[in-house]
């Protein structure tokens, strides 16, 4: 039985602020709603711990501040969200955007919610096939009924963004490289040692990109993540027990931790 809770998340009043290079911030706002919908789109929306509002702010820095959750201790109900994207760069501001609010699906969004190893590769991999999956359903509603007028030939604009972002996680022919145990095993040094994206943990986005795409119902799993005091902090075998035990608590099936058990081969 399926225990689905009120989805803030996909209603949230969307709050914009910083430089966004002179953008109207309707239009930045229009972007982000859009993208939102994309991304969760045919995804059942189980946590008990969404915000009630969503705060983005563009910091035009040089880089100097990555795309990010900001954790504050002001407006505790509100999930903030740090982008770097120049003037009217949607198909980026969607990328990074998908990407955070991943995290925010991912319960990593309240104060105390920092990264931490030796399973943050995980989160990492599975909230950045989530914004790619996202991406190629923007891409498709915006060719179909773009929010600015005279503007469906963005869609591709959207979906070659997505391509190559996707293109660099794949191998050398343009395929996926294949991820199971032998993988798990021969990286999982480097992997547990790291608390971003990078390195062998892209290798599995591809496959697990694919895996959203024909079974969306997989990322609701996401909702049940982190919701035990350790987060990312337990190891790997008890992280995955931990997350099957939420996904039971929440009413979802858990064969998204399932499926990523049977791939590490644990």
């Amino acid at each position: 039985m399926s225990h689905a809770t009120a989805a803030p998340i996909l209603s949230a009043p969307i709050e914009v602020g910083g430089d966004w290079g002179g953008a109207e911030h309707a239009d930045v706002i229009a972007v982000l709603d859009r993208a939102r919908s994309a991304c969760l789109s045919d995804v059942t929306l189980v946590s008990d711990r969404q915000p009630e509002r969503l705060l983005i702010e563009d910091r035009n820095d040089g880089g100097k501040t990555p795309p990010s959750i900001w954790l504050h201790t002001d407006k505790p109900d509100t999930a903030w969200i740090i982008v770097d994207v120049g003037a009217l760069d949607w198909s980026r501001l969607a990328y990074q955007f998908g990407h955070e609010l991943g995290h925010v699906l991912a319960n990593s969004w309240q104060l105390g919610s920092e990264s931490r190893t030796p399973c943050q590769w995980v989160e990492e991999m599975l909230v950045e096939s989530f914004c790619l999956r996202g991406l190629k359903a923007l891409a498709e509603s915006w060719a179909q009924a773009p929010p600015f007028p005279d503007d469906a030939r963005f869609g591709q604009t959207i979906r070659d963004y997505r391509d190559r972002q996707l293109e660099q996680y794949r191998g050398p022919r343009g395929r996926a490289r294949p991820v199971g145990e032998r993988w798990f095993a021969e990286n999982r040094a480097g992997l547990e040692a790291q608390a971003g994206l990078a390195g062998p943990a892209t290798e599995a986005v591809p496959t697990l990109v694919e895996a959203f795409e024909q079974a969306p119902a997989l990322i609701g799993d996401l909702g049940a993540l982190n919701r035990w005091p350790q987060r990312t902090g337990a190891d790997l075998s008890d992280y995955l027990g931990l997350w099957e035990q939420s996904c039971r608590q929440l009413g979802t099936e858990g064969a998204l931790p399932a499926r990523i058990r049977a791939m590490v081969g644990l």
